[in-house]
C-alpha cells in the first residue's frame, strides 16, 4: 500500500444470499423446496478508491445502493467476495448506534468494554474517562444501567468513545442523523477538530450539507457501482439532480395510473357531464363557451392583483401556457438548486394574437406548505408592451435563487391588461432547494461580517 494513503479499496464485490421464504428449522427445509430457494443480489459490482492520510471522504448514493454495506467492509465486519480493502493504523467506527454495549451494564462500564474493542488498554480509558464522559454529557445517568438510555443518550456515549480513542481511520455511518441540535453541532465541531488533527474520516449520509461541511470528496455509488467522485459540491448536485429526476418520473408514473382510474371514472359519469354542460351553456347565455379556467381572478388568488374582480373566469381561451422549467446557468433544465444559485425560468407558450390586449406575465413561488414566498407581474414592475407570438419561450433570468432550503413550487398566470384570465398554469414547475448552511426561514439574505479589532 502506498504511504500516503489510509485506505485502499481495490475491485471489492460483495453478494447477499436472499432466501425467497427462509426457514428456521430443519423441517422447515425438508418439507418445503421453496424454503431452500434463494437469489444472489450482488450489492457492490467490481468497487474501487483511495483514501489519503487525513482526507475525509463521504459516500453517498440512494438507500439500497451499496453504501453502508462499504462501510462494514472497511471495518471487517464482513468480508468482500473478491477484491482487496487495505487500511493502515487503528480504526473506530459508527456503524451501528450502541452497537457492542451491554444492556444491562452501566455507562461507565460499557465505555470500558467499547473502547477496549477499539484497541484501548485500561490505563488508556482511564486518561481518557472523564473526556468520554463529559463530552456525552451523561453525568448524572453514567453509572445507570444503559438499557434505561433513550436513543439519544445511546448515541452521545457512543459517539463520546469513537472519537476518543486517538484512531487513525473513523467510520461514521448516518450517527450524526440522531440527538439535538446543540449536540450535532458539538459533533460536527470536534470532527472538524480530530480532522485538523490528522484522522482519516470515511462518512456515510443523505446529509449533503453534512458532507459538504466537513468532507473534500464525495464517493456516489449508484446500484454497486461508483458513478462518480470528486469535490462534494459537484458530485452532490449531481447526485441531487438525479434524484429529482428520478422522482419526477415516479410522481408522472403515478400520476399516470390515476390517470386511468379517472378515464374509467369520467366514462362512466360521461352523460351526467353532458347534462351539466348543457345547463351551464344555457345559464352562460352569449358569454362564450363554458370552462374551468383557473386564473388569478379566483378568490384564492385575488390578492395577487388588487381591486380585480374575484368572480371566476369562465370563458375558454386559446392561449396556452404550454411548459415551465428551471434551468442552471449552462442552460441545463433542473429540479434542485444550490441556494444562492443564478436559475432562468422558461416559460413555453402558444397564443391567439387576437385575444391579446397588452397581456401581463404572473409568477408565485410556493413552499410546499402553502406559504407564498414570492409574487410579482410585469405589469407591477411597469413592463408593457411584451412581444408575444402564435407560439414562443418567454425567459425570466434570476440572479440568486435564494429561497431557503425545501420544496417549492411556481405559478404562472397570463393576463390581458384589464385583468381578463388567459391562462394559469398552478404547480406547473416543482423544485428543491438545499444549502451547505443550516439556515431557517423563507430566504437567504446576501449579507458580511465585519468586526472591530
Amino acid at each position: 500500500m502506498e504511504e500516503t494513503y489510509a485506505i485502499e479499496v481495490d475491485h471489492i464485490s460483495k453478494r447477499f444470499k436472499i432466501y425467497l421464504d427462509k426457514g428456521h428449522e430443519i423441517k422447515d427445509y425438508v418439507t418445503s423446496s421453496r424454503r431452500r430457494k434463494y437469489e444472489n443480489r450482488e450489492v457492490l459490482k467490481d468497487v474501487s478508491f483511495k483514501v489519503k492520510k487525513g482526507e475525509a471522504i463521504g459516500l453517498i448514493g440512494h438507500n439500497g445502493c451499496g453504501k453502508s454495506t462499504t462501510l462494514k467492509l472497511l471495518t471487517k465486519i464482513m468480508y468482500p467476495d473478491s477484491g482487496t480493502i487495505t487500511m493502515r493504523g487503528r480504526v473506530s467506527s459508527l456503524i451501528e448506534l450502541g452497537a457492542g454495549f451491554h444492556p444491562d451494564m452501566s455507562g461507565r462500564e460499557n465505555i470500558y468494554i467499547n473502547a477496549s474493542i477499539f484497541g484501548l488498554t485500561k490505563k488508556e480509558i482511564d486518561r481518557r474517562l472523564d473526556d468520554i464522559i463529559a463530552f456525552s454529557e451523561l453525568e448524572e445517568f453514567i453509572d445507570n444501567p444503559v438499557r434505561t438510555y433513550s436513543s439519544g443518550m445511546y448515541m452521545r456515549l457512543a459517539f463520546a468513545v469513537a472519537i476518543n480513542v486517538d484512531a487513525d481511520i473513523l467510520l461514521i455511518d448516518e450517527i450524526l442523523a440522531v440527538g439535538d441540535v446543540n449536540f450535532q453541532a458539538k459533533c460536527f465541531n470536534r470532527l472538524r477538530e480530530i480532522k485538523a488533527e490528522g484522522t482519516t474520516i470515511v462518512i456515510v449520509s443523505h446529509s449533503m450539507s453534512q458532507i459538504e461541511q466537513i468532507c473534500e470528496r464525495s464517493i456516489w455509488i449508484h446500484e454497486g457501482l461508483v458513478r462518480e467522485e470528486g469535490a462534494p459540491t459537484t458530485v452532490d448536485e449531481h447526485y441531487l439532480d438525479y434524484m429529482g429526476r428520478m422522482h419526477s418520473q415516479a410522481k408522472a408514473a403515478k400520476t399516470g395510473i390515476k390517470g386511468e382510474e379517472s378515464k374509467k371514472k369520467n366514462k362512466t359519469d360521461s352523460q351526467e357531464e353532458k347534462t351539466g354542460k348543457t345547463k351551464n351553456a344555457e345559464t352562460a347565455g352569449d358569454t362564450g363557451k363554458a370552462g374551468n379556467v383557473k386564473s388569478f381572478g379566483t378568490a384564492d388568488h385575488a390578492q395577487d392583483s388588487p381591486g380585480q374582480n374575484t368572480e371566476p373566469e369562465t370563458v375558454q381561451r386559446n392561449t396556452r401556457i404550454t411548459r415551465v422549467c428551471l434551468c442552471d446557468r449552462d442552460g441545463q433544465e433542473k429540479s434542485r438548486f444550490r441556494c444562492g444559485e443564478p436559475v432562468q425560468l422558461r416559460i413555453a407558450y402558444q397564443a391567439d394574437l387576437s385575444e391579446l390586449d397588452n397581456p401581463l406575465i404572473g409568477l408565485k413561488f410556493i413552499r410546499n406548505d402553502a406559504l407564498v414566498c414570492y409574487g410579482t407581474n410585469t405589469e407591477r414592475e411597469q413592463i408593457r408592451n411584451i412581444p408575444f407570438h402564435e407560439k414562443g419561450t418567454l425567459y425570466c433570468n434570476i440572479e440568486r435563487l435564494n429561497l431557503a432550503p425545501g420544496e417549492y413550487w411556481i405559478d404562472v398566470a397570463f393576463r390581458n391588461f384589464d385583468m381578463t384570465a388567459l391562462d394559469y398554469a398552478e404547480k406547473c414547475c416543482c423544485f428543491q432547494m438545499y444549502s451547505t448552511v443550516n439556515e431557517i426561514g423563507v430566504a437567504r439574505l446576501d449579507h458580511t461580517w465585519q468586526f472591530e479589532d
